[in-house]
């Protein structure tokens, strides 16, 4: 496939911006084909500098250098390095400057890593993308517009396939963890979850905070046909029961009963996002506890 004449293609059409990130997305998660494709060095300008500002581009910053260079040799034939001293931090130029006319590597460069969001949350359950938009709800940016957000760092603490189906060790591992958010795929594929900014800490009762919300995904990367539905009653918001057969208890609106997730059945604490109420089997469960970088 020639992928820069499809982006070239699409971003020539302003009402596609769907379509558009769609592209950008798919190139992140697997950008070799593409940057080291023949074609990449006619890449546009803009389109070549949005994808570089992403910090989801799975690559080496090395192998970003080395088709970075090719292409603006490509752009810019007779391209020589002295005219462009003042445009690089000296200690960069000095080295550039020494390769080029000696072929001597420099000894000893660092460069800084790029953040990538898979190193944020690691999920068998929903793709890194999708971490970022809870991190963005958790901020109480609920645009579809997709902003990078690296201000959380998610530490798993439990994990039924792996530590079974059982709601005292799911206690036992919230308990004191601070806030998390927990994430549930039924057999639909179809993934829920909530926010409790509060945490677990053997109460006895319901807990009250303006900042719980529920939330649903299509499937594990789908970023169109996400809901969130946040607390009306806050009254009601959690409930942190350390005996709660349950595991947890987003106000009467997403629970557990033994192997079920009820979902819908009460939508007098939350919005409701979810329509009628359903008791899908559960697949997977993962809980996060949830810290500020």
């Amino acid at each position: 496939m020639n992928f820069v004449f499809v982006l070239h293609t699409v971003f020539k059409l302003p009402s596609c911006k769907k379509l558009q990130d769609y592209c950008l997305e798919s190139i992140c998660e697997d950008p070799e084909p593409f940057i080291f494709s023949t074609t990449f060095p006619s890449l546009d300008r803009d389109i070549l500098f949005g994808l570089l500002k992403r910090n989801d581009l799975q690559i080496e910053e090395i192998a970003i250098w080395d088709c970075l260079i090719k292409w603006g040799i490509e752009q810019t034939p007779g391209l020589k390095i002295r005219p462009y001293k003042a445009v690089f931090p000296h200690h960069i130029y000095e080295e550039i400057a020494e390769f080029y006319y000696t072929n001597t590597l420099p000894s000893n460069t660092i460069l800084p890593p790029r953040i990538r969001k898979l190193e944020l949350l690691t999920s068998t359950i929903i793709k890194p993308k999708l971490a970022n938009i809870i991190s963005n709800w958790i901020d109480r940016n609920d645009f579809a517009t997709i902003i990078d957000n690296n201000r959380y760092r998610y530490n798993l603490i439990y994990l039924m396939s792996r530590d079974g189906f059982n709601s005292e060790t799911f206690y036992n591992r919230c308990n004191g963890q601070g806030p998390f958010v927990i994430l549930i795929r039924v057999q639909s594929k179809k993934i829920y979850g909530g926010y409790n900014p509060i945490g677990y800490a053997g109460r006895d009762r319901w807990l009250s905070s303006a900042e719980c919300f529920v939330f649903s995904f299509e499937n594990d990367q789908d970023i169109f046909n996400m809901k969130i539905g946040r607390v009306t009653n806050s009254t009601y918001s959690v409930y942190d029961y350390c005996n709660y057969d349950s595991f947890f208890n987003f106000g009467g609106i997403l629970f557990i009963d033994e192997q079920k997730l009820y979902i819908g059945y009460n939508n007098s604490h939350y919005v409701n996002i979810f329509g009628g109420s359903q008791s899908p089997t559960i697949e997977e469960i993962e809980v996060f506890s949830v810290i500020q970088n």
